[in-house]
């Protein structure tokens, strides 16, 4: 495997913007603490707090480099030097919920709404296919629109056409009743970020009528039905601190997911955190990499949100222990509108354009884009 791209850059951010400063020269000596700690937390398959604050607090950056050297060789030992993609079709941008982080929350005013059709989704499905996806990624807001009657067609419609394919849906907080329809009828997996497992914090992130405990119990339903299952959460969201990403690790061990889901917590202009500071790239690589230690056959996607941070991102993301990516299939005259932060990337480009971007991208660092449907792997 080629090195990762040099120079390792830092990222400062500043109100919506992206800006690069100056490279610290490596130190040519690693601390002998932070060796102990990764290689502790390696074999234990667990970190401690003070662990977990040593690591996202160090200026060392060889140690950070042995710590993401460390958790490729883990990933390869059970996927290789392969990434695995799915297709991502966003089909609605309406949601009754109101996180204040959120760009598609429903008191935005400015947001252009958007449904597509159950052929618009099709015709996705048809384009992705022939571009090798074997997992189609449903995406929307919690609309209402969709019932579950309008989900199970849909779902069964792909798993008709495409009976090599699976199908994974991320559409929020549902009874266990709909989604065990949704499973019945072929859907595979859930993506359900947890957002935060600490409840102070998660407090400062969504509005009261929203509860920790039912989206935790969402998660525990899902596994219970025998979905593939996926949680996680967003890097520097405010309020966000070493305690509660603690929170976030114990959560994930307890629940023990197929995927886990982490990119940099991104600004967008209508939210009332409009004028927070985004999420750094090294604290989201650092946590790529402590993810993928104590979970080493995890599905660790590298992030669209990490890719807007730095143009490099989703590599280096690939290079700290990430094996997932996914492009984007849905219409171009509709990405722009999903817009849950600023400047997300690849709004203008069409499926293919995505696709053998990201297979030069992943050959770039040394990694091979597959033809399969991905499965968590024991």
């Amino acid at each position: 495997m080629e090195s990762e791209p040099k120079p390792f850059t830092r990222i400062s951010q500043g109100k919506n913007k992206h800006t690069k400063t100056e490279e610290k020269p490596l130190k040519t000596h690693m601390n002998k603490e932070i060796k102990s700690t990764i290689n502790k937390m390696k074999q234990s398959r667990n970190i401690s707090l003070e662990q977990l604050k040593l690591l996202l607090e160090t200026n060392d950056d060889e140690g950070v480099r042995f710590m993401r050297e460390e958790a490729v060789k883990v990933c390869q030992k059970t996927y290789g030097n392969q990434v695995l993609i799915r297709g991502l079709i966003e089909f609605t941008n309406f949601c009754k919920n109101d996180c204040y982080y959120c760009g598609i929350r429903r008191s935005n005013s400015q947001a252009d709404r958007y449904r597509l059709t159950k052929e618009q989704m099709l015709d996705c499905c048809a384009n992705g296919y022939e571009l090798g996806f074997r997992t189609f990624v449903l995406q929307g807001g919690e609309d209402g629109y969709f019932t579950d009657d309008k989900i199970c067609d849909l779902v069964s419609a792909i798993k008709e056409k495409y009976p090599d394919c699976a199908v994974t849906l991320s559409i929020g907080e549902k009874s266990k009743e709909s989604y065990k329809r949704y499973f019945d009828v072929g859907a595979d997996r859930y993506l359900l970020r947890h957002e935060t497992a600490d409840e102070a914090h998660y407090k400062k992130l969504h509005p009261e009528e929203m509860s920790l405990a039912h989206r935790k119990q969402c998660l525990w339903d899902l596994k219970e039905i025998g979905y593939q299952v996926g949680c996680g959460f967003m890097v520097g969201s405010p309020g966000q601190t070493v305690e509660t990403l603690y929170e976030d690790i114990q959560f994930i061990r307890e629940l023990q997911p197929h995927m886990v889901g982490i990119g940099p917590f991104i600004a967008q202009k209508d939210t009332p955190f409009a004028d927070k500071a985004s999420g750094t790239m090294e604290q989201t690589l650092k946590l790529l990499a402590i993810i993928r230690l104590i979970h080493p056959h995890v599905l660790l996607p590298a992030t669209t949100a990490l890719g807007t941070i730095h143009p490099k991102g989703r590599e280096l993301g690939i290079l700290s222990g990430a094996n997932v990516v996914m492009p984007n299939l849905s219409p171009v005259n509709v990405r722009e509108k999903y817009k849950l932060y600023d400047n997300k990337i690849c709004t203008g480009d069409e499926a293919a354009e995505c696709r053998y971007c990201m297979e030069k991208r992943m050959k770039s660092i040394g990694y091979e884009v597959v033809v399969s449907r991905g499965d968590y792997v024991e």
